[in-house]
């Protein structure tokens, strides 16, 4: 890890890459999707909504495919893409910046509460392969 971390401390950093996020989205007119208050994110119900919405270019086995990267990479870690980024990407959709798949489109359909499902699938997930 960089020498920031034992400097300041984990959880400070994650909590200022996603104060620069925001302030990032919101600089671009972007609305900041919420999930409902006191939603308990189900990583069950997000695998299902993942399978529907989310496989076809990230895999069902989240490996990836020929039309999106994979989730269960580095890049896609807490301390890179808070859960905010899912949030952000699935509502306005993203430049691609990190792979050469092009643009992701935002994904019609998904409500910030099933975003919040997906995301906590997809972290349980990466924790399965060592990724926190």
């Amino acid at each position: 890890m960089p020498m920031i971390w034992p400097r300041f401390g984990r959880g400070a950093v994650i909590t200022a890459l996603s104060v620069a996020l925001i302030s990032s989205a919101a600089a671009q007119g972007w609305k900041i999707p919420q999930p409902s208050p006191g939603l308990m994110p189900n990583p069950v119900q997000g695998k299902g909504l993942y399978a529907h919405h989310c496989a076809v270019c990230h895999g069902g086995d989240l490996q990836g495919s020929d039309k999106g990267p994979p989730m269960l990479h580095k890049v896609y870690e807490p301390s890179h893409h808070a859960d905010i980024a899912f949030q952000l990407a699935v509502a306005n959709g993203v430049r691609a910046h990190h792979w050469q798949f092009g643009d992701m489109a935002p994904v019609p359909g998904l409500m910030p509460d099933d975003v919040a499902h997906i995301t906590a699938f997809v972290r349980g997930e990466q924790r399965k392969v060592g990724i926190r």
